[in-house]
């Protein structure tokens, strides 16, 4: 297991690609109720110059989530694990969106949740996520919920595991998917790429970096991972990132701490 001091030397011929929740910011008990800070702007502003613009958000989220989250940064981002892309030039690609089948199961969802305090349904538009963090009681019953949903739901249909969620998305999309169509377009192209996550939802986009000789990153200390780096946690993450944008950074080497 490596830790901070044993991450990979920076490259400023990198491509960066960051999951968000747990990775960039702590996880929530509720999606709503994350924040994000000046200094973690700044650093993504930062990394977006040294890397002439090679940094995309990859997440679970959607990206108009990300970019009220982010405002008034507005990145390339792969939003629902890859259902939804923005490229660097600001074209939007969109996979599906929320259809029939989708609104005929979400009541089903929706009973659950409202007959059991702590579990929060999520409706991200193309995708479905059921949240049981604040009832984890309720895991095993929830995922047997959510199996029988996505069969009625078709084969088009898949279930994605993360930490405390369920997620009914469209199937054959991940963050591995999202990370190869970024390759394949400026800025991103013949770059190194480099993906940083925390969840089994970043799996993809960990074995996705490797088969492209690029480097993988694990933010958080368990879990069997295919990433090749571990940091402990997020605070870590950050901390490598702001010394090493520091280094790469012309001018006077000044911290680029701010105000939380």
């Amino acid at each position: 297991m490596a830790y901070t001091s044993e991450l990979p030397r920076w490259d400023d011929r990198w491509a960066l690609f960051l999951d968000v929740d747990g990775t960039l910011l702590n996880i929530a008990t509720h999606p709503d109720d994350v924040r994000t800070t000046p200094r973690l702007k700044l650093l993504l502003r930062r990394a977006q110059a040294i890397l002439d613009g090679s940094v995309a958000l990859v997440s679970g989220r959607s990206i108009v989530n990300l970019d009220r989250l982010f405002s008034p940064l507005t990145l390339p981002a792969a939003g629902l694990h890859g259902v939804e892309r923005r490229s660097a030039d600001g074209t939007v690609h969109y996979s599906a969106s929320m259809d029939d089948r989708l609104h005929s199961v979400k009541h089903r969802l929706m009973e659950f949740a409202e007959r059991h305090p702590g579990v929060l349904l999520e409706d991200k538009g193309a995708a479905l996520a059921l949240h049981y963090r604040n009832a984890p009681h309720l895991e095993d019953r929830s995922a047997e919920l959510m199996a029988e949903v996505a069969q009625a739901a078709g084969r088009e249909f898949h279930v994605q595991q993360g930490k405390m969620v369920l997620e009914l998305k469209p199937a054959g999309h991940d963050k591995g998917t999202a990370v190869r169509r970024f390759m394949e377009e400026p800025p991103f192209t013949g770059r190194t790429p480099v993906f940083i996550g925390d969840d089994v939802t970043d799996e993809d986009g960990f074995a996705a970096v490797n088969e492209l000789g690029g480097l993988s990153i694990r933010v958080g200390a368990n879990g069997v991972t295919s990433a090749r780096w571990r940091v402990e946690n997020v605070e870590e993450f950050l901390a490598w990132l702001e010394a090493n944008l520091l280094e790469s950074a012309p001018g006077p080497k000044e911290s680029l701490n701010v105000e939380s």
